[in-house]
């Protein structure tokens, strides 16, 4: 009979699914807090975004997205690393729809914090 393991999601996956829920409910001061103080968020078409005031500015004023959805397909954990595979639709500030696929790299502080991610869309820029 051949047994069926099943692991618990770490700590690490947890806080990558919940940086999703937070960012789709709009919970900009929720996400922000899952990054560390001096992390840095590589975006393609924008400066390097530092520290949570850089964060917190592009989330509220500089995302050319509205709302919408993240689907998660693919989500691997190698020690501080986390690299997600998923989908967004939802509708940009000037009223478009948009979907597209992306790729997301999350590296960890030693406090579970978000030292670094990086975006990559599957897409022209958004």
């Amino acid at each position: 009979m051949n047994e069926v393991s099943v692991t618990s999601p770490s700590i690490k996956e947890d806080r990558v699914r919940r940086y999703y829920e937070l960012v789709d409910a709009g919970d900009v001061s929720g996400l922000v807090k899952l990054f560390d103080r001096d992390a840095v968020y590589h975006r393609p078409g924008y400066q390097p975004l530092v520290g949570h005031a850089g964060l917190e500015r592009f989330y509220r004023e500089g995302r050319v997205i509205e709302e919408g959805r993240h689907t998660v397909s693919l989500l691997v954990q190698q020690g501080d690393d986390v690299a997600v595979q998923g989908s967004f639709a939802g509708r940009l500030r000037d009223g478009r729809a948009v979907e597209l696929r992306f790729a997301d790299f999350f590296s960890f502080s030693e406090a579970n914090a978000f030292r670094r991610r990086d975006t990559f869309f599957f897409t022209p820029m958004v």
